[in-house]
């Protein structure tokens, strides 16, 4: 199976933390963020990724040329950031064969079960599907809302009035078909120019897993304070 890992953010929110390390390499308890999602991976059988690039994109190159790993690994240069959306489209060729595929934010670090969320895109039979968790700002995210075959009836990228608290996870499974619903232009946002679009097609699967944004200095202190914790309890299991 294949996954696309969206990896070629500025984390401009992170400096001065990125001023000389690209986001995707910010390390979460001494280990590389990237690392984690491959590891990550890795773990649920996913056996071909491919990763965009961009902002210290020869630092990330020598990273995955130095680990050990046996997902095959494509690199993806972004000469301009294409956006999420853009980055899928532009690789049309790397997933077209396939019946699905993940499409993954890197700047996430999560436990996230990725076998119970294919388990429930097949039960849904859906083309797309999102993963989704309660939230307690939703202005700040995509917020969807449900019925109750888990169908997203509505999504809104960091609306002013949520009419639900159930965010947007940066998880997705989809069907090569998704291309006919991203548009042609520069720097094509998933959230705002390809979801809206999906709303009475797509559904909606809630974790509980942990999932943290490391996008701010905030949740990145966060995220190695609560990944020394998941360590801890992993160790007592």
């Amino acid at each position: 199976m294949k996954a696309i890992l969206l990896a070629a953010g500025l984390g401009t929110r992170l400096r001065p933390i990125t001023t000389d390390t690209p986001k995707c390499l910010v390390k979460i308890c001494n280990k590389p963020l990237l690392q984690w999602w491959i590891e990550l991976l890795e773990k649920y059988h996913v056996d071909e990724v491919l990763i965009n690039t961009h902002y210290l994109a020869p630092k990330v190159e020598e990273f995955i040329s130095e680990l050990n790993t046996k997902i095959k690994i494509i690199l993806f240069y972004e000469n301009e950031l294409l956006g999420s959306g853009g980055t899928i489209r532009d690789n049309y060729d790397f997933i077209k064969d396939e019946k699905e595929f993940f499409i993954l934010y890197a700047d996430n670090f999560t436990n996230i079960n990725l076998n119970k969320f294919l388990d429930f895109h097949h039960t849904v039979s859906s083309s797309f599907s999102m993963t989704l968790f309660c939230t307690n700002n939703p202005k700040s995210c995509g917020i969807a809302k449900l019925n109750d075959h888990d169908l997203v009836i509505d999504f809104e990228e960091k609306p002013q009035y949520p009419k639900s608290n159930l965010a947007n996870a940066g998880v997705y499974l989809s069907s090569p078909s998704i291309i006919e619903n991203i548009p042609n232009g520069k720097n094509v946002d998933f959230g705002f120019s390809v979801l809206p679009k999906l709303t009475n097609r797509m559904y909606g699967w809630i974790t509980d897993d942990y999932l943290i944004d490391i996008g701010s200095v905030e949740n990145y202190k966060r995220a190695n304070l609560d990944c020394k914790n998941l360590v801890k309890k992993s160790k007592k299991l």
